[in-house]
């Protein structure tokens, strides 16, 4: 059995903000605390807003958050439509995530908004906001400009 990855070792295995956001997600399937954890920056600062929730700042606060939540197992979650917008070292990756969720009357699904943020310091890349709308009950429609110009 092999001794956990500190962050710097595990950093190097996720090279991109794609990487990190794979893992997280993941995690949330799972409900994998430390898996989760792994790809947060340390920084005192990092802030991670829940569908409904409060503003959650800080890794400790952060970590019990998501264990208050992994209490009833994983998060069945779906990346539906990502948009990335990237830059030497910083990346913000805007989703649409479907949950899907087992209840007395079926499956019911879930569509939230979610924002994350990630910067590259000297561990790589690392999350450093989550931020996540209340779920509606439909996918809403992506609005946008219309080009001014027809290729």
């Amino acid at each position: 059995m092999t001794a956990p990855r500190p962050k710097a070792q595990t950093a190097a295995l996720m090279a991109s903000p794609d990487d990190i956001e794979t893992q997280f997600y993941e995690a949330l399937q799972s409900a994998d605390i430390t898996k989760l954890m792994a790809v947060w920056s340390d920084d005192d600062d990092i802030v991670c807003v829940l569908p409904g929730g409060p503003r959650v700042v800080g890794p400790r606060a952060i970590r019990a958050s998501f264990e208050a939540v992994f209490a009833n197992g994983g998060i069945p979650v779906r990346l539906e439509k990502v948009r990335r917008l990237q830059h030497p070292t910083a990346a913000v990756h805007h989703l649409l995530v479907r949950v899907d969720v087992v209840t007395d009357e079926g499956t019911q699904t879930a569509w939230v908004i979610v924002t994350n943020v990630y910067l590259k310091g000297d561990q790589g890349w690392r999350l450093v906001a989550h931020h996540a709308s209340p779920g509606t009950d439909r996918e809403l429609p992506e609005l946008g400009e219309i080009p001014s110009v027809l290729h």
